[in-house]
């Protein structure tokens, strides 16, 4: 099982500073966290936040690419609904291609109606664009209507979805389900038989809502002001244009274990085996930095994602 960091990009208006600042100092960390032998880098995507939330992620997946020589890089997610797939196929091919084969093309639904709406495209759609990218891409791989193609055959490919139908379709595309819920293995698998795929195949992977630190006590106030921005800015940009006041959050950890925790290492990796223990998990991966946090409480936790818990997750402790 690989274990990653995971990155937005943010610079919230409280905590702002230079953008090159923030660019060059996030591959620095990455960079670093490649030394002490995290096993991947994920980046995410939005529109339209005030605090600049990364809107062209396999852009920033190129730049990780040349700046590190083993880590696998992924999108977790690209909003496949927004772009044409000619336009993915291509990037990704190309951010393959730079890293020598280390990509991990996670494609999402989107969710977002702004976004939607910037880009033109049907929110009501999302599912129906989001199967026929994947095809699409596929498709133009396969027949050379994109050229030159991606290094692995295939590229591994994922879709972030967090319902029933989501899994479903994941299952029948016959990708890995970037989603960590035990209630999405059934359709999940059921989709896979669906669509002509061996269920042992199943293979799933996401986002760890964790925080390390050596002393989780004094951490918890430190943490509290960029966790508390981070999860009322997805709440707050979630019920853009829904035309009510209903709060349309998307939960940032498992289903099981919605909150945030800052916890050590060796909690976090009992957390790791007890809530997941069942799952067919490829991949784990935690943020980097959070809402703008200062770098030191950043730094020392990447560090502790690399040295201590990737290696208690070593060899597993969970189903493969």
């Amino acid at each position: 099982m690989r274990v990653g960091i995971y990155f937005d990009l943010r610079n919230p208006p409280g905590w702002r500073r230079e953008w090159p600042e923030l660019y060059g100092r996030a591959l620095e960390q990455i960079e670093e966290a490649e030394r002490l032998g995290v096993g991947s880098v994920w980046v995410s995507e939005h529109h339209g936040f005030d605090d600049g939330y990364m809107g062209q992620p396999l852009l920033a997946c190129a730049a990780i690419a040349a700046r590190t020589s083993r880590v696998r890089i992924g999108t977790a997610v690209l909003v496949a609904p927004l772009r044409p797939p000619i336009d993915i196929a291509e990037q990704a091919a190309m951010v393959d291609i730079l890293s020598g084969g280390r990509l991990e093309l996670g494609l999402g639904a989107g969710y977002r109606i702004p976004e939607f709406a910037l880009f033109g495209q049907d929110v009501k759609q999302r599912f129906a664009l989001l199967e026929e990218r994947v095809r699409e891409v596929r498709r133009m791989w396969g027949d050379g209507s994109a050229t030159p193609a991606p290094v692995q055959e295939p590229l591994p490919m994922w879709l972030g979805v967090i319902g029933p139908r989501g899994a479903r379709l994941a299952g029948r595309l016959g990708t890995g389900l970037l989603w960590l819920s035990p209630r999405l293995m059934t359709p999940y698998r059921e989709g896979l038989e669906e669509g002509g795929h061996d269920p042992a195949q199943a293979r799933c992977g996401g986002l760890l809502n964790l925080f390390l630190a050596d002393d989780p006590e004094a951490a918890r106030a430190q943490v509290k002001p960029y966790a508390d921005y981070q999860r009322s800015s997805y709440a707050r940009y979630a019920a853009e244009g829904r035309g009510d006041s209903r709060p349309a959050t998307r939960a940032l950890s498992t289903d099981e274990d919605p909150g945030f925790a800052v916890v050590t290492p060796e909690e976090a990796a009992e957390r790791v085996r007890t809530t997941l223990a069942e799952l067919p998990v490829s991949d784990v991966f935690l943020w980097a930095s959070i809402g703008g946090m200062p770098d030191e409480l950043s730094d020392r936790h990447v560090e502790l994602v690399a040295t201590r818990l990737a290696p208690a997750l070593a060899g597993g402790g969970l189903a493969a």
